[in-house]
């Protein structure tokens, strides 16, 4: 194998490969990444058996081949040679080397053959469709904040992303909840995906594939399966495996006559919940609600820091009511909202609380009071 290629070309996809490359492996192969050169490109793969990403950059070929390099290493060399520079690619075969140049540098790092990279089995992937990279990005950034971290509970280690009816409307669905808030977002659903299957795409995969669409504006093209998803996007082709379990019924959780209505703008309202928690010591930030016509108190305390209070104008017209909340959950929730103002539709002080954009319905929040 012997080629060239740009610099900045080679930074940008072994950066996007090497984040799929565990740290830590017991086989050494998935420390590497698979380069092969052909057709006027060279093709970059990385795997952690359960994900898999494919970059292609145009480079100039002098002789094709494919070979396996430590990805890290690999990587941390091209970031620290020069920009603008133009990369030297070749292969020492009796060595089993990667020969990388680059003006007055060169490195050889140790390799091993191609042919033992293990390849993710494609099989048929009957449903696909087309999503616009920014629609993509609003389904993920809305949702994966709520997803659980806990991994005996697997089944909420991704969003679920499926859909749905409601009326006559067909929608495409993503939801995600840690059992103690609940994000879903919905949008028409896209042609192509009318008979989709529901999957819940693993936390790694959403993190990986929304740092590749940062900044994209090309279309992604979705395939999926009820056991892999594929997303493809200008040159690069990122495949996962699926969580194997049952999404549970989120819908059942989600209140329908939460009669007491709060509405308050975003900004303020979001300022005024990190004033007030700074005061509270415990993991739990918890912040009361004190609500009573047009105006909300927000109380914190805490036996070694003291008490804090912040009182806000809103639009409130119902009984009184006091209602306790993490307040790190209620940031989350109100950075997700992109207008200026926060519908709060609660019930009592023991009860979820549905949260919405004013200005966008297609975004719904659940979250779970606690006590204070």
């Amino acid at each position: 194998m012997k080629l060239t290629i740009e610099r900045a070309a080679l930074l940008r996809a072994l950066a996007h490969v090497q984040s799929v490359v565990e740290r830590r492996n017991t086989i050494p192969i998935l420390a590497n990444v698979l380069l092969e050169a052909k057709a006027g490109a060279l093709a970059l793969t990385a795997t952690d058996m359960d994900l898999e990403i494919i970059e292609r950059v145009p480079c100039e070929i002098g002789k094709e081949g494919a070979i396996t390099a430590p990805a890290h290493t690999f990587y941390d060399i091209v970031r620290k040679l020069p920009e603008g520079a133009q990369v030297e690619l070749g292969t020492n075969t009796e060595r089993s080397q990667l020969l990388i140049r680059c003006g007055r540098s060169q490195f050889t790092l140790a390799t091993l053959p191609a042919e033992d990279f293990p390849v993710m089995t494609g099989g048929e992937l009957p449903n696909e469709f087309g999503l616009a990279a920014n629609e993509l990005r609003m389904l993920v950034d809305r949702t994966s904040f709520a997803i659980s971290t806990e991994e005996t509970r697997y089944y909420l280690n991704g969003i679920f992303l499926h859909a749905a009816v409601q009326g006559k409307v067909k929608l495409l669905r993503a939801a995600a909840t840690d059992g103690h808030r609940l994000a879903r977002v919905e949008m028409a659903l896209p042609a192509g995906a009318e008979g989709m299957p529901g999957v819940i795409l693993p936390r790694k995969t959403v993190a990986e594939m929304r740092k590749l669409i940062e900044g994209s504006e090309a279309p992604v093209q979705i395939a999926l399966s009820e056991t892999r998803v594929r997303f493809g996007f200008d040159d690069i082709i990122l495949t996962s495996k699926l969580i194997d379990g049952t999404f549970p019924d989120y819908e059942r959780v989600i209140p329908q006559n939460n009669d007491k209505v709060m509405e308050v703008g975003r900004q303020e309202f979001a300022e005024a919940v990190d004033r007030v928690s700074t005061i509270s010591t415990e993991k739990s930030r918890a912040v009361k609600l004190s609500l009573a016509d047009g105006v909300l108190t927000l109380s914190a305390s805490s036996p070694e820091a003291g008490s804090a209070t912040e009182e806000l104008e809103v639009k409130y017209t119902a009984g009184a009511l006091e209602i306790g909340f993490n307040s790190r959950y209620l940031l989350d929730i109100a950075r997700q909202i992109e207008g200026e103002g926060a519908q709060f539709a609660m019930s009592d002080a023991a009860s979820p609380t549905v949260v919405r954009d004013v200005a966008d319905s297609s975004a719904l929040y659940v979250l779970m009071p606690m006590r204070v």
